[in-house]
């Protein structure tokens, strides 16, 4: 885990959707301290009339090119590692593609990491990056 979904709009290039997702995992690897090969995107394109969001919200302006980042991982982390999580994740993105950082809305939903996933087989899988003293 995490499990991360990115909803964007259909005009970002192919090479621009990749760069976003290869950005949070990297940001996700650095601040959450993820295994590698925990990589599990869905990456959603939507037509602009798909895609509603304010001009300004929270003294944030907001464009065509918003995109929204949801993250459901496993409980735990303090509130210093989530901003790091979200900076990291804003700074690296902006970095690579036209997306610039106040049009990157993050979302994070955390849950039991012992019960609430399974990674194939219908089973509950009960690896070491998984326990509480790692929080994959």
């Amino acid at each position: 885990m995490p499990f991360v979904r990115i909803s964007l709009p259909k005009t970002l290039s192919l090479e621009e959707k990749n760069q976003i997702s290869i950005s949070i995992h990297q940001s996700l690897i650095k601040e959450f301290n993820i295994p590698v090969d925990d990589y599990f995107h869905v990456i959603e394109e939507l037509d602009s009339h798909q895609i509603k969001f304010p001009q300004n919200y929270l003294g944030v302006s907001h464009t065509e090119t918003i995109i929204y980042i949801q993250i459901i991982a496993g409980k735990g982390r303090d509130l210093e590692k989530k901003r790091r999580l979200y900076s990291a994740i804003a700074e690296e993105i902006s970095k690579s593609t036209s997306v610039t950082k106040n049009n990157i809305v993050i979302v994070l939903l955390e849950n039991n990491i012992q019960e609430d996933w399974s990674f194939g087989n219908g089973e509950i899988q009960e690896s070491k990056h998984l326990l509480p003293t790692n929080k994959g």
